[in-house]
């Protein structure tokens, strides 16, 4: 993996949708949270006072709106339409109930020493497309992680 004074290049990471790299990302974040349970009481001398709770987490991704490669070839890394019609419910034939859970890694596509992957179960939360006039159209992709969130090193 590129990197300059041990901090990552941006572009070698991206998100997998059941093993496919989402096609033309510009940028992808991944976020792990933990909320935190009130353990206040009336002798906390009026300050909150929490404890560990539960953990979620969620990732999130934006990309350019494509059909084809720009030589008019098929995209091989998973799309838009893809996502929608895999993992939400519809396609050219009408309506179909593929509502599903997938795997969902964030990190690099490759196995080199010290790279650094996350992945877990996760289900499509939210997909947008924005289509400004005479300019690029994109999308965001948003995905909720359902169970453990799995952190490997290679």
């Amino acid at each position: 993996m590129a990197t300059y004074n041990g901090s990552i290049n941006g572009t070698n990471l991206g998100v997998y949708a059941g093993g496919t790299l989402i096609a033309f990302a510009t940028s992808a974040t991944i976020n792990v949270n933990m909320s935190l349970r009130s353990t206040s009481s009336k002798s906390s001398g009026g300050w909150e006072e929490n404890m560990e709770g539960i953990r979620n987490w969620d990732v999130s991704v934006d990309a350019l709106y494509v059909y084809t490669n720009s030589d008019g070839s098929a995209v091989s890394e998973i799309t838009f339409d893809e996502l929608y019609k895999t993992y939400i419910g519809a396609d050219a034939t009408g309506p179909t109930d593929n509502r599903a859970s997938f795997v969902l890694k964030f990190g690099v596509g490759t196995t080199a020493t010290n790279d650094v992957n996350y992945q877990g179960s996760a289900w499509v939360t939210s997909l947008s497309i924005s289509a400004p006039m005479e300019d690029t159209s994109t999308y965001s992709a948003s995905f909720q992680g359902t169970g453990t969130l799995t952190q490997t090193i290679s």
